[in-house]
C-alpha cells in the first residue's frame, strides 16, 4: 500500500511525539516561557491518528462487536452481550480520545502560530480530526465537555459540561472550517505530505472526508428539527465542488494499521487464541452473510465442519454454547480493519436520505451502490447477479420500516470494526433488527450511552450533576439529546 514509502517519515514524528509526551511532565523545568513547547504539526498528525484508530479497533473487539452481535463471547463472566455495561468501561474512551483532543488542537495552534509551509492544510485537517473525535465522545456519552475542553494547560480542570445539542452545532462549525481552510490552502507541501498516513497531505482528500463525516453527523441528528439537517444534506449532495465527498472506495478513510512499525494494528502482536479463542461469530451476524452468499465470509470467517455457522447472543449464565466459526487471523493485521469512514457508509448515508425525501434519487441505487462498495472495501467484485439475490434484491413493494432494514442491516456490515458506529446507528433507528438472547439483561432494553467515568463524577462533580439533572439519569437507559423526542 501507499503507506510503506512513508514509513520513515512517520517513525520520526512518533519518535518526536513520544518524546514531547514524555517531557511534559516537567512542567516546571526548564522551559523557556517566551516559546512553545507543543511539538510541530507534522510531528503529531501520525501518531494521533495512529493512536485513534488504534484504541478504536481495540473498543470494537471488546464492546461494538459483543453489543451489536458481531461476535459473541464464551466467557460467562462478559457480560457485553447481554447489555451489562461496568461503569469502568467508561474511562478508556473518555481518557484516551480526550488525550488524543489535546494533540489535535495542538497540530492547529502550532501551525497557527508558526505560520509555515502548509500551516492552513494542518488547520484544516485538524478541525476534521477534531470534529470527528469530539462526535466519538458525544455520541457516547451524550452532554460532555467542549467548550471548555483540554483546557487543562491554562489552569480549568473542572470544565462545563456542554448540551449535545450545542456540540453537534459546534462540530458542523468546525466541518464548515475545515472545508474553507482545505478548499483554499492547497497540499502539504514537499516532504510535510511524507508526515500524513492518511491522505499523503493531499487536501481535496481531506475535504471528502471532512465533509463525509458531516453527513454522517447530520443524517445523526436528523431527527432535531432546529438541525434542518435534510435542507443541509440536500446543499452539501447538490454542491459537490463546494463540498465534495468520498466518489469512490479508494477515496476512503481508512488508516492502513498492519504488522509493520510504526502502523501496528491493535491486533499485531495478539496470540491467536487472544484474538479468537474466547468469541465466536453470532448466528445473526453469519446467518445474513450465508443468505446472501457473501463473497466477504472467507475474508471474515472460519469454517465449523464445513460450514460457516454462528451461535446465540445473549446466551443464559451457565449455557455457554459451543464456538463455532470465529474470526481469521489474517484481519489482526490486515489494513483495510483500519476504518474510519468508508464510501460505502456514505452510499448508504445517501440511500436513507433519498427514502427520507431529504436528497432525490431513487433510494434503491444508492443502496445498490453502497453493497457494491462494501464489497470492493475488501478488494472484491459482486459475483454474477449479486445484487438480485434473495433476500438481498430490493423490493419496490417493501414498507418504509422494511427499506429501512435493508439499509441498516448493508450499512452494518459495512462498518464492520468501525469504532462504535454500529451500535450508534442502531441507536438511532433500530435497525438492522436484531436478535435477543434467553439470557438478556437491563430488560432487553439495547444501551442508549454509556455512563460518564467514575472519576469524572468525583473530580467535577459540579458540572457532572448539571450535566446529569439536564439530561436524566446516568445510566445506560438515558437517551442522548439526538436520540430524544421533540
Amino acid at each position: 500500500m501507499k503507506i510503506k514509502s512513508i514509513y520513515k517519515s512517520i517513525s520520526a514524528a512518533l519518535i518526536i511525539a513520544v518524546t514531547a509526551s514524555c517531557t511534559a511532565d516537567f512542567v516546571d523545568m526548564n522551559i523557556n516561557p517566551n516559546t512553545s513547547v507543543v511539538a510541530n504539526p507534522e510531528s503529531l498528525l501520525a501518531p494521533t491518528l495512529h493512536d485513534l484508530v488504534w484504541r478504536n479497533q481495540n473498543r470494537a473487539i471488546r464492546l461494538t462487536n459483543e453489543i451489536m452481535q458481531v461476535h459473541v463471547t464464551t466467557v460467562d463472566s462478559r457480560e457485553f452481550h447481554r447489555y451489562f455495561i461496568r461503569p469502568t468501561e467508561s474511562d478508556y474512551m473518555w481518557r484516551n480520545w480526550y488525550l488524543k483532543l489535546t494533540d489535535i488542537k495542538d497540530i492547529y495552534n502550532k501551525a497557527e502560530e508558526t505560520r509555515t509551509d502548509g500551516f492552513e492544510t494542518f488547520k484544516g485537517l485538524s478541525r476534521v480530526l477534531e470534529a470527528w473525535t469530539f462526535s466519538l465522545l458525544t455520541d457516547m456519552f451524550g452532554d460532555i465537555p467542549y467548550s471548555e475542553a483540554n483546557q487543562g494547560r491554562i489552569g480549568n480542570v473542572t470544565p462545563i459540561f456542554d448540551p449535545q445539542r450545542d456540540v453537534y452545532f459546534g462540530l458542523f462549525e468546525l466541518l464548515e472550517e475545515a472545508n474553507t481552510l482545505l478548499a483554499t490552502s492547497g497540499n502539504l507541501p514537499g516532504t510535510l505530505a511524507e508526515y500524513d498516513p492518511l491522505y499523503e497531505g493531499n487536501a481535496l482528500l481531506w475535504r471528502k472526508f471532512g465533509n463525509s463525516i458531516y453527513l454522517r453527523l447530520l443524517l445523526r441528528a436528523s431527527d432535531k428539527a432546529e438541525v434542518n439537517a435534510a435542507q443541509k444534506i440536500r446543499e452539501i449532495i447538490e454542491n459537490p465542488s463546494q463540498y465534495p465527498i468520498f466518489n469512490s472506495p479508494l477515496e476512503s478513510a481508512v488508516l492502513p494499521l498492519g504488522s509493520q512499525q510504526p502502523l501496528t494494528s491493535a491486533f499485531w502482536n495478539f496470540r491467536d487464541f487472544d484474538f479468537n479463542g474466547d468469541k465466536g461469530y453470532t448466528e445473526f451476524f453469519i446467518n445474513n452473510l450465508n443468505s446472501w452468499q457473501d463473497p466477504r465470509l472467507p475474508i471474515w470467517s472460519t469454517m465449523a465442519s464445513g460450514i460457516y455457522a454462528g451461535i446465540p447472543s445473549g446466551w443464559s449464565s451457565g449455557q455457554i454454547p459451543e464456538r463455532q466459526s470465529t474470526l481469521q487471523v489474517g484481519l489482526k493485521t490486515d489494513p483495510r480493519m483500519g476504518n474510519i469512514i468508508n464510501h460505502a457508509e456514505v452510499q448508504f448515508i445517501l440511500a436513507e436520505s433519498a427514502l427520507k425525501g431529504y436528497i432525490n434519487g431513487n433510494p434503491q441505487d444508492y443502496y445498490e451502490s453502497g453493497i457494491i462498495a462494501a464489497l470492493a472495501h475488501w478488494d472484491l467484485e459482486a459475483p454474477e447477479g449479486f445484487l438480485e439475490r434473495q433476500f438481498l434484491a430490493w423490493e419496490d413493494d417493501w414498507t418504509f420500516d422494511e427499506k429501512m432494514d435493508a439499509i441498516l442491516k448493508q450499512k452494518y456490515y459495512a462498518l464492520f470494526f468501525t469504532d462504535f458506529q454500529q451500535w450508534y446507528e442502531h441507536r438511532r433507528t433500530g435497525h438492522p433488527i436484531l436478535i435477543p438472547g434467553e439470557g438478556m439483561l437491563n430488560g432487553g432494553r439495547m444501551p442508549a450511552r454509556f455512563g460518564y467515568p467514575i472519576n469524572v463524577q468525583a473530580l467535577n462533580a459540579r458540572n457532572y450533576n448539571e450535566a446529569i439533572q439536564r439530561m436524566g439519569p446516568d445510566n445506560i437507559n438515558t437517551k442522548v439529546w439526538w436520540n430524544t423526542e421533540d
